[in-house]
């Protein structure tokens, strides 16, 4: 019997419009047999929590160009906590200035891509995080 699909879920918070990197790895990770689920542009954090908690996403990717990636992270991981998604790894790829990834990390973020980053290099670290976020999750469950 094969592992269930990883579930992934894209999401382009804030105003920014440009989507081509979030659509190109949407459809390089379904390839590489990911299921992802994609917000669309100009989403609200809120918005964003919703649909991971529907998609039953284990992961969410945030793709960030606008330069609000401080403020959009921060109210997207407070908008998946108030569902009950605490535990679900968050990503970040965009134009992330070198100086703002520290705040980043010690939000929560597991990992952050810039532009030029391999998509197997992003896959990979996908699908470990996920994988050793199931291990987690049985080990809490047969206790």
């Amino acid at each position: 019997m094969s592992a269930p699909a990883l579930r992934v879920l894209i999401g382009k918070p804030g105003l920014d419009g440009h989507d081509r990197g979030a659509l190109v790895l949407t459809r390089a990770l379904r390839e590489a047999g990911f299921e992802v689920t994609y917000t669309g542009i100009r989403q609200t954090p809120e918005s964003i929590a919703r649909q991971a908690k529907e998609s039953s996403a284990e992961i969410v990717g945030l793709s960030i160009l606008s330069g609000a990636h401080l403020e959009l992270v921060a109210r997207v991981i407070e908008a998946l906590d108030a569902r009950g998604l605490e535990s679900v790894p968050v990503m970040v790829g965009g134009i992330i200035p070198a100086e703002d990834q520290p705040a980043l990390l010690e939000m929560g973020v597991v990992s952050i891509f810039g532009p030029g980053s391999r998509i197997t290099d992003i896959a990979a670290l996908l699908r470990q995080t996920i994988e050793a976020q199931r291990q987690s999750e049985a080990k809490r469950t047969r206790r």
